[in-house]
């Protein structure tokens, strides 16, 4: 298997989280999936096996459509935050329970992988609320001896297709590893131009080759200003401005050079589906 230090070509899977537009669908807030009759639901397929990949995303209560049609759209990397509860381990956005468990969602996503087996998709949970200790251990023994499932530290290449790629980060130790170019507070948003300023600052940090050397790098679109109690700017109406902005900005970017620029992960509030396929052009 090639390390990240070998040459060749490195695919950067920018991630999403996901809802229209008016011309172009980059902002989607309808529950129901309609993807066109050439829609590639498998778009893994045309990849490399000895390529390197970088995976991007966020499932959270911004998202409207199910975790399955996430899936169809293209998404490719979530981030569950877990609270445990018995044996049980509940997906949670905030104090709101999301999802019946971690159990049933990851086998929601190993049912679409044996349907698309060119695919992957990469998960990292992320301990919530209380008795946090337990999550990486409930996990542990639920992923560990898992051949669906990649717990290693090495980045695996596209070759290791058909299964979810647990990322590790802070106390969650299982998997390959996280960086986020996000700061502290960098969610709370007051100005949407300079939320613009942030976006672009984090993708150009995320061309750095000492961020892509051994780790999965995650940037942020979104944001909200209700703590500091700006209720005109959250999730949904700030993605309805900056995911058309961004939409441009990545077409933009992807004409200027060749090879297209690698910006690792980019976790959205409701992109529309030729949002995402403007993320996957740049593999």
């Amino acid at each position: 298997m090639k390390k990240m230090g070998v040459p060749g070509k490195i695919l950067c899977v920018l991630m999403l989280l996901l809802h229209s537009s008016i011309q172009q669908q980059v902002f989607n807030d309808q529950e129901t999936l309609h993807l066109p009759a050439n829609y590639t639901v498998g778009w893994m397929e045309t990849l490399d096996d000895e390529n390197l990949a970088l995976y991007g995303g966020f499932i959270a209560k911004c998202q409207a459509w199910s975790l399955e049609n996430q899936l169809k759209a293209g998404i490719r990397f979530f981030d569950f935050r877990v609270f445990p509860l018995g044996k049980k381990l509940l997906i949670m956005h905030g104090p709101v329970y999301q999802y019946p468990n971690l159990k049933d969602a990851l086998e929601t996503i190993k049912t679409f992988l044996s349907k698309y087996k060119s695919e992957t998709v990469l998960v990292r949970v992320k301990p919530v609320l209380f008795f946090k200790s337990k999550v990486p251990l409930l996990v542990g023994q639920m992923a560990k001896n898992d051949p669906d499932s990649w717990t290693d530290e090495t980045i695996p290449n596209i070759g290791q297709r058909g299964k979810i790629v647990f990322v590790q980060k802070n106390a969650f130790r299982l998997g390959i590893r996280l960086y986020e170019t996000a700061k502290h507070n960098d969610y709370i948003v007051t100005n949407v131009e300079k939320k613009k300023e942030k976006i672009i600052k984090h993708l150009t940090e995320t061309t750095y080759e000492q961020y892509r050397a051994d780790c999965v790098v995650l940037n942020y679109s979104s944001g909200t200003g209700m703590p500091r109690l700006r209720l005109d700017i959250n999730p949904k109406s700030l993605a309805k401005q900056i995911n058309p902005w961004l939409y441009k900005h990545l077409d933009n970017e992807s004409k200027k050079s060749n090879p297209k620029p690698c910006f690792g992960v980019i976790s959205m509030d409701f992109p529309g589906l030729d949002l995402i396929k403007k993320v996957i052009e740049f593999n």
